[in-house]
């Protein structure tokens, strides 16, 4: 029996009409969490559809990765959106991916903010409230409260946890870290590791250890129940069937995070 258990997710669906991202299919026979574009900052109605149905015939969970309204910026501009526009924005978003996830048989089983407002929500406790309120808005849709995946000690977790929503820590294994346990901006150098030995080895590391290695050389504490793996970069899917072996070999379960 495995000594440690992990969730790897991976973000989908980041295609636009004849335009994609991501090796979608590759990537659902590894992973089991798939957070599905909702056509704020990429996907659309026929890419969602397909990929709900992709994988719940694979038994991967999906989740709605939601976002601020910013289909040209991918999602990864700062924005300025009203609170209460924003709960309406997530809520539209966890909606429309439930259809989709219906039809195919399954739910919609968690939510994860995307680029801008998933690193806005970290820190700041207003626009994570707001997140929070979208999600219990459609919970009643999904069949109760939606599990929310986040960093760990984010004002976002903290917020779902208030709000009464299972709040779920995640972690990168692909993504630097600060000695304060944040990820390190994407417009910095180094901010994404691209040597995969290197990202093998935090996998491991992250799943039996709960540790990393921060960019200044710290040792850092990283609980988290999934582990996240990018699936936007050239070789990804390989990389990612390597990452789930390589925890196997090292006595690690992998298994969702929700039912």
């Amino acid at each position: 029996m495995a000594d440690a258990v992990i969730d790897l997710n991976a973000d989908l669906g980041e295609g636009f009409g004849r335009w994609t991202l991501t090796d979608d299919e590759a990537l659902l026979s590894v992973v089991t969490s798939a957070n599905v574009a909702c056509g704020f900052h990429a996907g659309d109605p026929s890419t969602m559809r397909r990929v709900c149905g992709w994988a719940a015939e694979r038994g991967v969970r999906i989740g709605a990765q939601v976002s601020y309204r910013d289909l040209a910026g991918f999602g990864r501009r700062a924005m300025e959106v009203p609170p209460e526009e924003l709960a309406d924005e997530v809520a539209y978003q966890i909606g429309a991916l439930e259809v989709f996830a219906r039809a195919a048989g399954s739910r919609v089983s968690y939510v994860k903010p995307h680029g801008a407002l998933y690193n806005r929500a970290v820190a700041d406790a207003e626009q994570a409230r707001a997140v929070a309120a979208g999600v219990v808005r459609a919970g009643e849709l999904c069949g109760g409260p939606l599990p929310v995946l986040g960093l760990p000690g984010s004002e976002l977790l903290r917020a779902a946890g208030e709000a009464g929503l299972p709040a779920v820590a995640e972690a990168f294994a692909d993504r630097a870290y600060t000695a304060a346990g944040t990820l390190v901006p994407r417009g910095r150098p180094g901010a994404v590791v691209h040597d995969p030995e290197a990202v093998l080895a935090r996998a491991v590391r992250m799943a039996r250890e709960r540790q990393v290695t921060a960019e200044s050389g710290e040792t850092v504490g990283v609980r988290a129940r999934s582990l996240c793996v990018h699936g936007d970069t050239p070789g990804a899917a390989e990389l990612a069937g390597r990452l789930r072996l390589a925890l196997a070999d090292a006595g690690v379960g992998i298994e969702p995070f929700t039912r």
